[in-house]
């Protein structure tokens, strides 16, 4: 709490020298006391952030592994609705979260998305429970770059916590971990646990849900903005996950820092490319053609930090209807319609074989694109324990199960059906023939599961 006050009141004096950049923003806090503002927006959100406490089922390592996870969220309606991120709850059973009262409850997943890193619980509230505190999102507000923020939440497997820091870049592009939208970088400190629990303006209003951080060489740390949220949630409600839309468009701005390539168009965002058997591939979109509407929106893909909103309008089209995209090839209007199909699942789902010391997870066009160019529905060895059956003969992660004993694996279902005949009748037959892909290279491999590892 002493470097809470200290933190302030350093940000007070540089407010009255000032330090602090003009405008209507930073004139409501030059107007009042910045340690009252900051006190009353803290105490207007903090009793709405929750900690919570799950158990994990992992299976990087081959094995089944069940441990404690905890991370942040925010309650966000009077029925007990918690927002946070898809990271805390992912893979996560018995969750537990505690309110800044000290009340505790049970929650249940109602849906989750990676593609934005958040997830929506319910807690489970018993009859006659007092009222919950809730933090509001914000809707309309402008974040710049240099607002004051807050990030609440409940780092190091602490239950409560605050930190004061500024909006370092308002409109930062991790392309590697959301393609639809963009993030909030802070320096506003979010270590680990503080994932799930919100950003907060001074005004009193969640703008954000921090999401990661890096601390080497400073505090850096990224949340999902409200735009986002508000795009979201309803649809976690709804479908209890986001329904993102496909059609196969890989996009490039009109000026491509990265590729030192820079376009003089007006308007529109460049096709760099199309999947195969895609719905833009079908429709007729080809690489370079530029796409200046869809159904009659305008759109303009500048710089890569455009791109993300373009990905999010062109996400949720609705499936299986047909959409207006009008492009310009070879200085050429045209107007082509293309059918979206549903994304579906990003990851495939995931199982241990303990008899044989590995796991094995389904192939995912999202989640595994390098192994879904050689076999588009499979089965892949995901993890292996070591020491282990399968470590011995040389079995590796990513290695795709084509056969076992001349028995085609198509799918978790067929090698799940393999795995209960093949043991049930361990004691006469222990070795067994497996046809891999290993870097799309065909191998046979004999694997002997007569060792119990556990037992010695």
């Amino acid at each position: 709490m002493f470097l809470f006050h200290a933190c302030i009141a350093v940000i007070v004096a540089l407010t009255v020298f000032g330090c602090a950049s003009s405008g209507s923003y930073h004139d409501n806090l030059l107007g009042s006391d910045f340690r009252d503002i900051v006190s009353k927006a803290k105490d207007d959100v903090f009793p709405a952030v929750i900690f919570i406490r799950g158990l994990r089922r992992d299976m990087r390592r081959g094995e089944e592994i069940t441990s404690a996870v905890s991370g942040s969220g925010v309650i966000i309606s009077a029925d007990g609705e918690v927002l946070t991120n898809w990271h805390v709850v992912h893979n996560t059973s018995g969750i537990r979260c505690l309110l800044y009262d000290g009340r505790a409850f049970n929650a249940h997943l109602i849906g989750s998305d990676k593609d934005t890193d958040l997830a929506l619980l319910k807690l489970e509230l018993k009859a006659g429970e007092p009222p919950l505190p809730i933090a509001e999102i914000s809707k309309n507000i402008v974040v710049d770059d240099g607002d004051f923020v807050m990030a609440m939440g409940a780092p190091w497997g602490m239950n409560r916590s605050v930190s004061i820091g500024i909006i370092s870049c308002s409109r930062r592009f991790l392309p590697e971990h959301s393609q639809y939208s963009l993030w909030y970088q802070t320096d506003a400190a979010i270590s680990p646990g503080n994932s799930g629990g919100p950003l907060v303006n001074t005004d009193g209003y969640v703008i954000g849900i921090n999401s990661r951080g890096i601390m080497q060489g400073g505090d850096m740390g990224f949340a999902v903005p409200a735009s986002t949220i508000i795009k979201v949630v309803p649809r976690l409600r709804q479908y209890h996950r986001v329904n993102w839309a496909w059609t196969g468009l890989q996009l490039q701005p009109l000026k491509d820092f990265n590729k030192n390539i820079s376009f003089d168009y007006p308007d529109g965002v460049l096709v760099a490319g199309t999947e195969p058997d895609s719905p833009a591939y079908d429709a007729g979109i080809r690489p370079h053609d530029r796409i200046v509407a869809i159904n009659d929106i305008p759109i303009t893909g500048a710089t890569e930090e455009d791109i993300p909103e373009i990905r999010s309008i062109i996400g949720l089209l609705p499936f299986n209807q047909p959409a207006t995209f009008k492009i310009v090839r070879n200085e050429q209007p045209l107007e082509l319609t293309l059918t979206p199909r549903e994304k579906g699942k990003v990851e495939g789902e995931e199982l241990a074989f303990p008899g044989w010391d590995f796991s094995a997870k389904s192939i995912n066009q999202f989640d595994n694109p390098e192994l879904y160019f050689y076999r588009r529905q499979g089965v892949f060895i995901y993890g292996i324990k070591v020491p282990g059956n399968a470590a011995r003969v040389g079995l590796m992660p990513k290695d795709i199960i084509l056969q076992i004993n001349n028995h085609d694996v198509n799918s978790l279902e067929d090698l799940t059906t393999f795995y209960g005949n093949i043991m049930q009748n361990s004691k006469n037959k222990t070795k067994l023939l497996f046809t891999l892909l290993r870097n799309g290279l065909r191998r046979q491999t004999v694997l002997d599961f007569s060792r119990d590892y556990d037992s010695e």
